[in-house]
């Protein structure tokens, strides 16, 4: 199986919408739920309404349970936290559906803000600058060290991996967005190729957990993130990645603003042949759209551009490496 595009999309997308998606030739979707959506009659029947569209929900995820600071801080209530995100697991398992998302940063992204940048192209779009990111003080009170982050992990694998090698639904952790040890005193878990491998070895090399590749992260800490051509290599062979996040940026850190994929400093066909060339099987998407308008299609219109470019170098890389035939020409 070759790399499926997908788009995000809620619960409650229009039909319109759908029918624009289906006729981007864009077959999967990545489904943001609320927590109240975290059951099966609303997934079954979310899959039902799709399906007329011959749409599929390649993963879903809930951002409460995936970006939780309770759990992840090691706050009181965790257990009841991680309890609500192995039921996820198990509707996600009954519904059918292959994996979920997790990133460990209780803080979520961390940006300088949005802006129409130099190389956006008169687009607004999200960009960082160290460092006044840097200089913010603690967003939770205190300093997490490196020690008390990586024991909140493995205090989550421990009661999670049980449960997802038995629903089979697989999870796709997410680097550490901008990539540094730290951010807004939390220490960071995955920040590098070296970190992802600690935390796989914090989850035994079970293959219940999985990467979302983000190009974006390796290329805002260039080679201090690790090799990206050999980093897609092995993770392919291992059969680790289970979605690629496909964004470039402007420049490595210090400062970056995040790009179409052809104004950003990465030859992204370069990288994308190489995710052909090793086989890769994930599902793929442009990552972060510029600020859309309501008046041409809102966020879905800000994704359109760049995912039809992104399915042209897929194809494109498709037929240079003869994975792709067509009978004419």
């Amino acid at each position: 199986m070759s790399m499926r595009a997908q788009v995000p999309v809620n619960t409650l997308e229009p039909d319109d919408n759908l029918c624009f998606i289906r006729e981007m030739g864009i077959e999967f979707v990545t489904l943001s739920l609320r927590p109240e959506e975290v059951e099966i009659d609303t997934l079954l029947r979310v899959k039902e309404r799709f399906s007329k569209f011959d749409i599929k929900v390649s993963d879903a995820f809930c951002t409460p349970l995936q970006k939780n600071k309770i759990i992840q801080l090691g706050l009181d209530g965790r257990d009841a936290e991680i309890d609500k995100f192995s039921n996820m697991l198990y509707v996600l398992g009954r519904a059918g559906i292959e994996f979920t998302s997790v990133a460990w940063q209780p803080n979520g992204i961390l940006r300088t803000g949005m802006k129409a940048g130099k190389f956006t192209r008169g687009g607004v779009s999200m960009y960082a600058d160290m460092e006044e990111i840097g200089a913010r003080p603690y967003a939770n009170g205190r300093d997490y060290s490196e020690e008390e982050i990586r024991e909140t992990f493995k205090y989550f694998m421990d009661r999670i991996l049980p449960v997802s090698e038995e629903t089979g639904v697989r999870m796709a952790l997410h680097p550490n967005d901008p990539p540094v040890k730290s951010l807004a005193g939390v220490a960071s878990l995955f920040y590098n190729t070296e970190t992802f491998k600690k935390a796989l070895e914090i989850a035994k090399y079970s293959p219940a957990l999985g990467l979302k590749l983000c190009t974006g992260c390796w290329l805002e800490a260039g080679d201090l993130f690790g090799d990206l051509m050999e980093d897609i290599r092995t993770f392919c062979e291992q059969g680790r990645l289970l979605c690629v996040h496909f964004r470039n940026v402007s420049s490595e850190m210090p400062y970056f603003e995040e790009t179409l994929a052809e104004d950003g400093y990465a030859n992204m066909y370069a990288i994308m042949k190489q995710l052909v060339a090793c086989d890769c099987n994930a599902v793929i998407s442009i990552d972060h759209a510029f600020r859309g308008y309501e008046s041409v299609g809102g966020q879905l219109g800000a994704f359109a551009y760049p995912t039809g470019y992104l399915k042209g170098l897929m194809h494109s890389a498709e037929i240079e490496l003869k994975k792709r035939r067509y009978k004419k020409y």
